[in-house]
């Protein structure tokens, strides 16, 4: 497998961890966003939507992160990411799909280089945006995970949420959000980056991350 990714891009974060949960060996090519090589006709060739992350896998070229995990949970059934519980896999993309589809397209990175390149917003202005909408879905995230109960993960083992979670809180944390009002959120990133999976995908532990 090759994955071609950038090492901040969340949904790049995404399949880092789960190819690492899964004990999946891949490997890693970089794509600098940036440098907007994913818009090259050498990558649009491939995959037509111009993104990351892209899954080389099986002979064919996979985009769109979501549906990657599940592929690969499909495909690729031992260690599984989703419970094998009706009720519990319900739950998991529940709270996933919240994050994926509630936050990352207004947060990522074409909308925020267009507010500053269409609109003239400062970075500051952005900042703000981009806190804005993380609470938007954060705060409900948060009192989801208290009426659950959940503990050191939503469930036994990391999977499925937490592969979505954690991109996303590294992005928090960048943009300066105040996460002290979000102890179920805080306890289940700490549990996960004390993992060795959760280590290796860690953006800044990348060889590109310099």
């Amino acid at each position: 497998m090759k994955l071609y990714g950038y090492y901040r891009s969340s949904t790049s974060y995404r399949l880092r961890i789960a190819l690492e949960l899964k004990g999946l060996e891949y490997e890693n090519i970089p794509v600098n966003l940036l440098k907007a090589e994913q818009k090259g006709e050498a990558f649009t060739s491939r995959n037509a939507f111009g993104s990351v992350p892209m899954l080389e896998a099986d002979g064919r070229d996979r985009a769109q992160s979501m549906a990657l995990i599940e592929w690969l949970d499909e495909a690729y059934p031992e260690n599984p990411l989703l419970p094998a519980d009706l009720e519990q896999r319900y739950t998991a993309r529940e709270l996933a799909y919240a994050i994926a589809t509630e936050l990352h397209a207004p947060l990522n990175l074409p909308v925020l280089k267009y507010l500053k390149n269409e609109f003239g917003k400062s970075q500051d202005e952005i900042d703000i945006w981009y806190r804005h909408w993380l609470a938007r879905t954060l705060d409900p995230l948060e009192k989801r995970l208290e009426q659950l109960g959940s503990g050191d993960f939503l469930f036994e083992a990391p999977g499925f949420f937490e592969t979505v979670l954690l991109p996303q809180i590294y992005n928090a944390r960048r943009f300066h959000f105040d996460l002290t009002d979000k102890p179920h959120i805080v306890r289940i990133e700490q549990s996960c980056l004390a993992l060795d999976p959760f280590q290796r995908a860690y953006p800044d532990n990348q060889p590109e991350a310099g």
